[in-house]
């Protein structure tokens, strides 16, 4: 019989991604979805991706994230639309918001707070960037 000092790790023994924080990106760019993805998994974090505003209402009453990404604009309900829909169900007003675009002006940002969103990320993002942002919303709502 193998000792446990001389087995090689199998999948089991890694922590479970369930460690981390089910995080919803919507992004109606695949290039920008996929990278978000890649990132978090590597953070440790579960991740479920939504193409525009209706596929995320959906997925956001199906698996209650612990945070959310947005993009601004998206076709059929941008980013604005999307966080105050979501911010008005009172099971999830609480669940972190953080929107992300490419334009990094005043009015967007004061926007994005008028509908409930925490932060603003300015596209294209670093790792580091979206793992800090997940950590930060983490603790705040511990």
């Amino acid at each position: 019989m193998e000792s446990a000092a001389n087995r090689l790790p199998s999948l089991a023994d890694e922590a479970p991604v369930a460690a981390g924080a089910r995080v919803l990106v919507i992004d109606d760019s695949n290039t920008i979805r996929r990278s978000a993805e890649i990132f978090l998994r590597q953070g440790g974090h579960e991740v479920l991706l939504a193409e525009d505003g209706f596929d995320a209402l959906a997925k956001v009453s199906d698996h209650a994230p612990d945070l959310i990404f947005c993009d601004i604009l998206m076709p059929r309900l941008d980013g604005y639309q999307t966080c105050a829909i979501i911010k008005r169900n009172p099971r999830f007003t609480s669940v972190p918001v953080i929107m992300l675009s490419s334009k990094d002006g005043l009015f967007d940002k004061a926007r994005g707070r008028m509908v409930g969103s925490e932060e603003y990320l300015t596209k294209p993002f670093t790792k580091d960037q979206l793992l800090r942002a997940v950590d930060a919303f983490r603790r705040v709502a511990l």
